[in-house]
């Protein structure tokens, strides 16, 4: 059995090499996790709650569009936003 990847381990290199600087249009799953910096697990869970994009497939491979990907990111709430504070003292009447 293969051991577990943590999400802070870089993918594998790919078989074939890209010049330096050029960013590949297609990620793997663990690839893509790591451009938006979450575990798979947690990048698994942001896909079906529809943050990040479905996959695409090319044959067996299951690929997900790096630029899909990144506009996605951007459009993530910032932390004030997906963190309303509520005034817990605005139900109390005196």
């Amino acid at each position: 059995m293969a051991k577990a990847r943590s999400y802070t381990e870089a993918p594998s290199p790919r078989a074939y090499a890209l010049p330096p600087g050029v960013l590949p249009l297609g990620l793997s799953r663990s690839e893509a996790a790591c451009f938006v910096g979450v575990s798979t697990t947690m990048y698994d869970t942001m896909v079906r709650n529809g943050d990040m994009p479905k996959p695409k497939r090319i044959g067996a491979r299951t690929i997900w569009d790096r630029g899909e990907v990144e506009r996605a990111f951007r459009e993530l709430p910032t932390e004030p936003e997906a963190r309303p504070k509520k005034d817990v003292w605005s139900d109390v009447s005196v």
